[in-house]
C-alpha cells in the first residue's frame, strides 16, 4: 500500500512543494489526487532533508493545499517497450493517440537509459542513403552518428525532416530498418502534416512515433526525446534493427529546460538558459551509436531551429560540441527557391570518410566529393566578384565556375522534397556538373576515374 500524504505546502506553478515524506527519491514519479477524485501525475525535482519539490506533468489549477493528496510510486518514468510500437502514433509521455489499443509491453524500461561505455562503443562506418544528395554526396550521414540540422525560423526543416525519415535506408536486403520520429513543441498543424506524411508513403509502418504539441506542459517537452530514445535502444540493441531517430525541434526541448530551471529559481548561464544544459543535452545525443558484439544501431539526426538565425547561440553552439558535424539550412538559398536549402559549405560531416568508398558507396566518391566542393567554393567567390566588379571582370575560366555554381544550385542541391536519389545517381549527377569545367581543372580526382567516368557520355 502506497503511502498517502497531505502535508503540500505550496503550489507555484508547475511546481508543487510537499513537506515530511519518508524514503523519496530524486525522479520518482508521483500522483495527486485532488478532492474531486481526478488524479494527475508528477515528477520528484528536489529532495531537502524531509521536504520533496515536484514537478506536474498538467495543470496545477484546482490543487487545495488541505484536501489533495499525495502518493509516491517508488519508481522513475517509464516506457513499456514492443515491437508493436512500429506503425503506432503516441503522445510524448508514450500513450498512444492514434485511436489505436494500448500497447501490450515486453518490457518496461526506465526512460533515463544507461550510459554507454565508451570501450564498447563500435566506430560508425556504414553508410546511410537519405536520398538527398546534398547530403548522402557531400556530408555522409554514417550508422550510428550524430548529425544535427541547423535550421531557422521559417525555413523548411520539418519538410527535410519528413523527406530524411521516408526515405532513409541501409543499403542491403537483410537489414532491418526503422525510424523513430520525436516532434517537440510543434503546432498541431505540423503534427498532421508529419502523420498524413508518413502514412501517405506507407512509412508509417517501420516508424515510432512520438508528438508534443505546443500547448502540452514542459515537463513533458522534457521527457519526449528520452522516451523516442528509449524506443530506439529497445529496437536496436534488442531487436538487432538499424534505427534512425529524428528530434524537431531541439529548441523547444532547450526551452522547456529553461522554463523549468527558471521555475526553480536556479541561477542562470549564458542567454538565461541552466549551466548544466550542455550536460543535459549530452544525455540525450550520447544515447545514440554503435555496440560491439550487438547487430543494431543508433543513428542522430537532432534538428534545431538556430534562434535569429544565430550560430554563436548556446543551443546550436552546445549542439556543435557535442555532435559529430551539422547539416545547415542557407535562408538566402531558400529565398531563392532552392529545396531543400542545405548550404553545402559550412555544413560538415566529420564521418564522412568512414562510410563511402569502394564496397559502401562508390570507389570515385571522395574525388567528386573533394572536386564538387572545390569547384563550388570557387564559383561562390566568382560571384561575389562579378556583384562588385561586373562580368567584364572575371576571366573566362571564372565565368564557367560561376555557371558551375549556379548549376550546382539549381540541379544537385535543389531537388525539391519527393525525389529519392540513389547514391549512384547522386554520384552521375556530380560528374555531369564536373563535365562543365575542363578536364585540366580537376586536380583532386585521379587520372584513373577520370579515365572512366569523365570522358563517359550518356
Amino acid at each position: 500500500m502506497l503511502k498517502e500524504y497531505r502535508t503540500i505546502q505550496e503550489v507555484s506553478g508547475p511546481l508543487m512543494l510537499v513537506r515530511e515524506v519518508d524514503e523519496v527519491k530524486f525522479n520518482e514519479l508521483g500522483e495527486i489526487e485532488l478532492e474531486s477524485g481526478e488524479k494527475r501525475r508528477c515528477r520528484v525535482l528536489e529532495v531537502d532533508g524531509s521536504n520533496a519539490l515536484v514537478q506536474l506533468f498538467e495543470s496545477s489549477a484546482g490543487v487545495n493545499l488541505s484536501n489533495s493528496k499525495v502518493r509516491f510510486l517508488g519508481r522513475q518514468m517509464e516506457l513499456g517497450v514492443s515491437e508493436d510500437m512500429l506503425g503506432r502514433v503516441f503522445d510524448g509521455l508514450g500513450r498512444p493517440i492514434d485511436d489505436g489499443p494500448e500497447i501490450i509491453p515486453e518490457k518496461r524500461l526506465d526512460v533515463n537509459g544507461q550510459p554507454m561505455n565508451p570501450a564498447a562503443r563500435n566506430y560508425p562506418q556504414e553508410f546511410i542513403q537519405t536520398g538527398v544528395s546534398a547530403i548522402d554526396g557531400l556530408n555522409t550521414l554514417v550508422r550510428g552518428q550524430k548529425l544535427p540540422i541547423f535550421s531557422a525560423s521559417g525555413l523548411p526543416h520539418a519538410q527535410l525532416a519528413a523527406q530524411i525519415a521516408k526515405q532513409a535506408r541501409v543499403r542491403g536486403t537483410d537489414e532491418q530498418f526503422a525510424v523513430v520520429f520525436a516532434a517537440i513543441g510543434i503546432t498541431f498543424e505540423e503534427a498532421e502534416f508529419f502523420v498524413e506524411s508518413f502514412k501517405s508513403t506507407g512509412a508509417i509502418d517501420r516508424t515510432v512515433m512520438f508528438t508534443n504539441l505546443a500547448n502540452d506542459p514542459a515537463i513533458e517537452r522534457i521527457a519526449t526525446p528520452k522516451m523516442a530514445l528509449t524506443a530506439a535502444e529497445y529496437l536496436a540493441f534488442e531487436k538487432g534493427m538499424h534505427v534512425l531517430v529524428i528530434l524537431t525541434d531541439i529548441t523547444n526541448y532547450a526551452d522547456a529546460l529553461r522554463e523549468v530551471s527558471a521555475a526553480r529559481k536556479e541561477v542562470p548561464g549564458r542567454r538565461g538558459y541552466p549551466g548544466y544544459m550542455y550536460t543535459d543535452l549530452a544525455s540525450i545525443y550520447e544515447r545514440a551509436g554503435r555496440q560491439k558484439e550487438k547487430d543494431g544501431s543508433i543513428t542522430l539526426i537532432p534538428i534545431l531551429s538556430m534562434p535569429e538565425d544565430d550560430k554563436t547561440h548556446p543551443i546550436p553552439d552546445l549542439t556543435g560540441y557535442i555532435t559529430e558535424g551539422q547539416i545547415i539550412l542557407g535562408r538566402d538559398l531558400y529565398r531563392r527557391g532552392i529545396t531543400p536549402p542545405i548550404d553545402v559549405l559550412p555544413s560538415l560531416s566529420r564521418l564522412k570518410d568512414k562510410g563511402i568508398g569502394e564496397g559502401k558507396t562508390r570507389e570515385d566518391h571522395s574525388n567528386t566529393m573533394n572536386q564538387l566542393f572545390s569547384a563550388y567554393a570557387r564559383g561562390k567567390d566568382a560571384k561575389e566578384l562579378m556583384v562588385i566588379l561586373g562580368e567584364a571582370a572575371l576571366t573566362d575560366m571564372d565565368k564557367l565556375y560561376a555557371k558551375f555554381s549556379d548549376e550546382f544550385e539549381n540541379s544537385y542541391v535543389s531537388q525539391g522534397f519527393e525525389t529519392n536519389r540513389s547514391i549512384e545517381e547522386t554520384l552521375d549527377l556530380g560528374w555531369d556538373l564536373l563535365r562543365i569545367l575542363p578536364r585540366s581543372e580537376l586536380r583532386r580526382i585521379s587520372d584513373e576515374l577520370l579515365d572512366e567516368h569523365y570522358e563517359k557520355r550518356e
